[in-house]
């Protein structure tokens, strides 16, 4: 009988042995799929991360964009804002060159001609400073995206064919920007 108690103890034994064999083994792989989890789970992560990373680059580059495209819009609506104004008072600005001009020389109107001189300089002045800048025409080639030909008169020389002979209306920049073209005669 003791053989048998003994083979019993030795075949409870093994099977403790192959029990605890298995649970080592299932432990193990538990650990494995924890690891590989928590492995899927950190990668996961990463991508995410690198995902997260890019859409905030490009998000801050677009505002960066959005920053600087609305700055310089409101910088050029700065420049061109008064622009109406100065197109309107242009024609008061002509009208002063003409009244100058049939004033002459006569000694009648000499106080009125300085007057008018002073009023005319001083506007002129402050328009400038806004960015007016009058344009140049007498004896240049004509150019159609700074001139407006009125009429065409015989040049008077070979050299002055396809150029300005006469200016009727001057015309301006306002900021490098054409406001109004120069209104003038060409020879042809």
């Amino acid at each position: 009988m003791a053989q048998e108690e003994k083979d019993k103890l030795v075949d409870n034994q093994k099977e403790e042995n192959i029990e605890s064999i298995h649970e080592t083994e299932s432990s193990l792989e538990n650990e494995d799929k924890v690891e590989k989890s928590e492995l899927s789970e950190v990668e996961s992560l990463k991508i995410e991360l690198a995902e997260m990373k890019d859409k905030y680059i490009r998000l801050y580059s677009e505002f960066d964009n959005f920053r600087k495209r609305t700055s310089k819009e409101k910088i050029d609506l700065i420049k061109t804002a008064n622009e109406e104004v100065v197109k309107a008072v242009l024609p008061t600005l002509d009208d002063f060159e003409r009244a100058l001009k049939s004033i002459g020389e006569d000694e009648h109107f000499k106080a009125a001609k300085e007057g008018m001189e002073i009023i005319f300089h001083k506007l002129l002045r402050t328009l400038e400073s806004k960015g007016l800048k009058p344009m140049v025409a007498m004896g240049e080639l004509f150019n159609v995206e700074l001139h407006e030909a009125i009429t065409q008169i015989p040049a008077p020389t070979e050299e002055m064919k396809g150029r300005i002979l006469d200016e009727v209306e001057k015309g301006y920049y306002l900021h490098d920007k054409v406001i109004r073209f120069a209104k003038v005669v060409t020879g042809a």
